[in-house]
């Protein structure tokens, strides 16, 4: 089922997915995501390939189900949940459908709007979260995870020889 949202904002951009599951410090790439757009197949595709890859000691992607453009996230939690389950066999923590912009933008997009100064446009925006909490690249749907995924396995490979010294 969905996680819902009862961590601290500071605790969010910290792949903290819910109240249940254990906090700990990682590198997050956050997207808002559609069901029915051009670009979810590719997208998901690469998502769960890199979750598969990366995480989720290390790294998580955040989904946020999003319905504002296009109205290409028509359904309700559960059929999202259960779409990309079925469809992409997704492992990445599946949050409830939010706003990403405009007055009612659920206050982390408001955040990696804000310090990125880019506004989601379109469905799959991808934001690159530093285990700190700093937004280190921001991306529309046409560049591809693929391209980006240099960019995330070089603060993967950070935080882990981070954390090796920590020992």
């Amino acid at each position: 089922s969905f996680p819902v949202l009862l961590c601290p904002f500071s605790l969010l951009l910290r792949s903290c997915a819910s109240a249940q599951e254990t906090t700990h410090i990682s590198v997050s790439l956050v997207v808002n995501v559609a069901s029915e757009c051009g670009f979810t197949d590719q997208h998901y595709r690469a998502l769960q390939q890199l979750q598969r890859d990366l995480g989720p000691h290390h790294f998580n992607v955040l989904a946020f189900p999003c319905n504002q453009f296009g109205h290409q996230e028509p359904d309700g939690n559960k059929e999202i949940e259960s779409f990309a389950r079925r469809t992409y066999s997704v492992s990445f923590p599946m949050f409830t459908k939010i706003a990403v912009t405009s007055t009612g933008a659920y206050p982390a997009f408001k955040y990696l709007a804000q310090t990125s100064g880019k506004e989601p446009t379109w469905n799959l925006w991808k934001y690159l979260v530093a285990p700190d909490g700093k937004v280190v690249g921001a991306w529309d749907p046409t560049v591809s995870v693929e391209e980006i995924r240099p960019q995330i396995t070089a603060l993967v490979r950070k935080l882990i020889l981070r954390k090796r010294e920590d020992l």
